[in-house]
């Protein structure tokens, strides 16, 4: 998963946004002015790491890639407004995105004709983006399947502590700390997964047939949640199983280099 230590102050609490359908994309030029807002913190909130990730695998230095990643949400996205260009018909809106920012990013050649660019209220804060930090991206990938494999990476990451919050909520962390345990630490660490006896020793459950019920209901919440966000980049229950598929294409091939 990604290893963002960074934060952003962009796009209020969790619950406030949590949809960039195409239907709202699409429904931007009508929109209200908060609807508005609301729409373009979404986007800023999905998209700022991959772009950032984008630009550093292009080889922009940290800084650099700051300030152009800066430049584009202000001067293409919100400037130009491309929200309203976008075209489902052409495909994903993530690859619009990209589209349009490797053609920004063409156009600016070095660090000062970036910084030129920035505006003076920053959209995103980059406090805790110190060099060498950033998110746990294979070596010898390209600057489109950074772009892809961070978004991927980060939609992970918030399934996993929506479901991690849900288990939590309603009294269920011991269900939470087996699936972590047998299922989600040996995918994220690539190590071999733990045994159910010695899981049951360690968190104090009976049976290793309990603790196997246990991670079948977490599994259940997983899947009924990654669903849900993955709802929020298609205009149709339809298309979520292509986008599962996609999903998962882009994070086999990642972890594949």
């Amino acid at each position: 998963m990604s290893k963002y230590r960074d934060r952003t102050e962009m796009g209020g609490e969790n619950e406030v946004f949590r949809t960039t359908r195409w239907v709202d994309i699409q429904a931007i030029k009508n929109a209200d002015e908060a609807r508005q807002q609301l729409i373009l913190d979404g986007l800023l909130k999905t998209y700022w790491k991959p772009v950032y990730c984008y630009l550093r695998r292009k080889g922009h230095s940290n800084e650099v890639a700051k300030d152009l990643t800066q430049g584009f949400f202000h001067e293409i996205v919100l400037g130009r407004n491309i929200i309203a260009q976008a075209d489902r018909e052409k495909g994903r809106f993530r690859t619009f995105l990209l589209t349009s920012l490797d053609n920004y990013a063409a156009n600016v050649y070095h660090k000062q004709q970036a910084r030129k660019r920035r505006p003076d209220g920053d959209l995103l804060s980059f406090s805790a983006f110190d060099e060498g930090s950033g998110p746990d991206i294979p070596d010898k990938i390209s600057p489109d399947e950074a772009f892809h494999y961070t978004w991927a990476s980060q939609l992970l990451d918030e399934v996993l502590a929506r479901v991690k919050d849900g288990c939590r909520r309603t009294g269920k962390e011991v269900h939470w700390n087996v699936f972590q345990d047998r299922i989600v630490g040996p995918i994220l660490e690539n190590t071999e997964a733990v045994g159910l006896a010695e899981i049951c020793a360690r968190h104090g459950v009976e049976s290793e047939a309990k603790a196997s019920n246990m991670i079948v209901t977490v599994k259940r919440r997983f899947n009924t949640v990654l669903k849900q966000c993955l709802r929020k980049h298609v205009e149709s229950d339809e298309e979520v199983e292509d986008e599962l598929n996609e999903l998962l294409r882009i994070l086999s091939k990642g972890r594949a280099r």
